[in-house]
């Protein structure tokens, strides 16, 4: 019998173990200059929170509040609002539990502002179709409402929908959150994203397009087992090959985009139909895939609407991809579907600094404090004092903005959300009567 090899101890053996990547710092939104909320177009459910009289407003009106505003948020049909203190305001449609808040046998509770009940300072606020998340200052982040799919209502829960704040993720310290109409992005400190909710256009960027139904499978039912697969928050699918940590995200409509730390690199995964994800092929993307054409800019900002995308680099220039019809790009009414980024000719001059996009509008806010729309406007939702369609960035203008500087807007279905600084703000005093909006 051969005499046995002595196994070879290495003196100083090298560690395979990699260090954690750890976030340091991520962009929220500013909240050290409070504002007056103004919202405008349809308010049929509360979405205005001008009460149960005003059920469309076609010019910017504000809002009668008391509390100091930092950031505002519109969902489907309802509106969320920071305060100043970290508290959580909603109004609008309360059907599905989307404002956290009990308004049953509380007359015109929906049309009116209402605090949320919450264990903590929040320090961001997001909404979906349905549903309203937030996240608060130690790092946790609490949801309520519902999601919903093509087969109806998922809940938020294995509980069904859920009318009062719970905490969605746990044992995760969470450091920006980002709300698409039926699911939400989670970015926590260890540069992973995490998602859940409807993942039928791909936008969880964690289930194939085979498994994306909740129904998929032999008996064509629903499952609880199913359900939690979409409901229980989990990382997205990557190879761990590519060692990816992200430092940003943001969502559209049925899509979502991670960008890449310390790089350009956007990946991107959701509905793809026309090009709004910024992928050559006109099909939904359902595992996280880098896009060409997104990643060859610095990005400050990233939102969609349903067919659409708007893009804010860091030197304030605006670009769109996406569907054309109703003039949510911007680019002229002769334009065609924007197949790769474009930039917006109308705000080539302006240093912008916001953006928004709701279901078929888009909105800019510059350096100086203008607000610029175009895009939908059957519900009044552009501010313009009418129902017509704008094709090109056309600067919102009404006697409640005159004094004040828009800092952040948001848009929702049909209704759009302000945040304007003046010295008096919300006081009752400066309320001007809804002649004067006109």
């Amino acid at each position: 019998m051969p005499p046995k090899r002595k196994q070879v101890v290495n003196a100083e053996p090298t560690s395979t173990k990699r260090f954690k990547f750890t976030l340091d710092h991520v962009e929220l939104p500013q909240l050290s200059t409070d504002g007056a909320v103004l919202v405008m177009g349809a308010g049929d459910v509360g979405q205005l929170g001008l009460g149960p009289d005003v059920l469309e407003k076609s010019r910017p009106a504000l809002v009668n509040l008391n509390e100091q505003i930092v950031d505002i948020y519109a969902g489907g049909m309802h509106t969320v609002c920071l305060t100043k203190e970290g508290t959580v305001l909603t109004f609008g449609c309360n059907d599905e539990g989307a404002l956290g808040r009990v308004t049953d046998g509380k007359e015109d509770a929906e049309f009116t502002a209402g605090p949320v009940d919450l264990p903590g300072k929040v320090i961001q606020v997001t909404a979906g179709d349905s549903h309203t998340a937030v996240l608060l200052e130690d790092g946790r982040v609490f949801t309520w409402g519902t999601f919903r799919d093509s087969h109806g209502n998922m809940g938020m829960s294995e509980r069904g929908n859920e009318r009062a704040p719970f905490e969605i993720i746990t044992n995760q310290k969470i450091v920006k959150i980002a709300s698409g109409a039926d699911h939400i992005v989670f970015l926590n400190n260890f540069g992973e994203v995490w998602t859940c909710g409807c993942g039928e256009q791909g936008q969880l960027g964690r289930v194939t397009k085979r498994s994306s139904d909740r129904k998929a499978g032999r008996t064509g039912t629903v499952s609880n087992h199913n359900i939690l697969k979409f409901l229980t928050p989990a990382p997205i699918n990557l190879k761990p090959s590519l060692r990816l940590h992200f430092d940003n995200i943001w969502a559209g409509v049925y899509c979502t985009f991670a960008k890449v730390a310390n790089r350009d690199d956007i990946y991107v995964f959701g509905l793809n139909n026309f090009h709004q994800i910024g992928l050559d092929v006109l099909q939904a993307e359902y595992i996280p895939k880098k896009s060409k054409d997104f990643s060859k800019y610095k990005w400050a900002q990233i939102t969609g609407g349903q067919h659409h995308t708007l893009g804010l680099t860091t030197e304030g220039k605006v670009y769109a991809i996406g569907r054309k019809e109703y003039g949510r790009l911007g680019l002229g009414a002769n334009s065609e579907d924007a197949i790769t980024l474009t930039q917006v000719e109308g705000l080539k001059e302006e240093k912008i600094v916001n953006i928004a996009c709701g279901s078929s509008t888009s909105f800019a806010v510059s350096s100086s404090g203008s607000l610029y729309g175009w895009g939908m406007g059957s519900n009044g939702q552009l501010g313009l004092g009418d129902d017509d369609d704008c094709f090109e960035p056309i600067q919102i203008k009404s006697k409640q903005l005159t004094d004040r500087k828009v800092m952040r807007v948001s848009s929702g279905g049909q209704h759009t959300v302000i945040l304007g600084f003046s010295e008096n703000n919300n006081k009752n005093g400066e309320i001007k009567t809804n002649d004067e909006d006109k």
